[in-house]
């Protein structure tokens, strides 16, 4: 019975394939490569293990030893519809800035290494993203070449314990491993929790777009033909 229906399937998976002119079976599609990463990086101050997967649902298993910034990569993976997981341990001890960083810098790798040659993206993506008091804008183009302009001022120096000014860091370490050019504006804020949650955010909604296919580009979006 089961040799039956084994052939029977084969039978009907080969119906559905097309033929060639001289009636033989053409050869089945290849599959695309699955756009994700998997990206490590240990040093005597950190520890850091990262999976990506961009064509994702925005699930995020998110674990830094750094409880805010848990909380922006969880929201960043669920409003950019990747799926990530993110493993770290850091010299916490210290200060959370080795952490901060090293996650940002991983995460740029494993976006660069899930994009490949960014053939057939989108390559630009913006996104304007209120929360409350607080907008702010994300404009990327992922080019090749590092570049970050960063126009977030916030008068606070802490939010609970997580000290602001390593968002700066954290944006500057991922736009260089990811390759890509980044303005970050913030239009409004008084609440600094809302301004970084809305910067993570536009940077997830900018991010979704810039690395989404475009159906009518062959190769990559440049007139060099190549980004590098």
């Amino acid at each position: 019975m089961t040799s039956k229906l084994s052939n029977a399937r084969k039978r009907q998976s080969n119906r559905r394939r097309p033929r060639a002119a001289d009636g033989e079976l053409a050869p089945a599609p290849e599959l695309k490569p699955a756009r994700a990463a998997e990206v490590e990086r240990v040093t005597r101050e950190t520890r850091v293990a990262a999976r990506l997967a961009l064509d994702g649902s925005g699930r995020g298993e998110i674990s830094t030893g750094v409880p805010f910034l848990n909380h922006m990569l969880q929201s960043f993976s669920r409003h950019g519809f990747f799926d990530l997981t993110v493993q770290a341990t850091g010299d916490l001890d210290v200060d959370d800035h080795h952490t901060v960083e090293d996650v940002g810098l991983v995460l740029g790798r494993a976006f660069c290494q899930a994009l490949g040659d960014c053939s057939g993206i989108r390559r630009f993506g913006n996104a304007t993203v209120p929360l409350d008091e607080a907008l702010c804008t994300a404009v990327v183009d992922i080019s090749g070449r590092p570049c970050l302009v960063y126009n977030v001022p916030i008068k606070q120096e802490l939010i609970g314990t997580f000290q602001t000014e390593l968002v700066h860091d954290f944006m500057k370490a991922f736009c260089d491993e990811a390759g890509m050019n980044l303005h970050l504006i913030l239009h409004s804020g008084r609440n600094p929790h809302h301004i970084v949650e809305a910067a993570f955010k536009a940077l997830a909604r900018a991010m979704d777009l810039a690395t989404s296919a475009e159906p009518r580009l062959s190769g990559v979006l440049s007139t060099k033909g190549t980004l590098s």
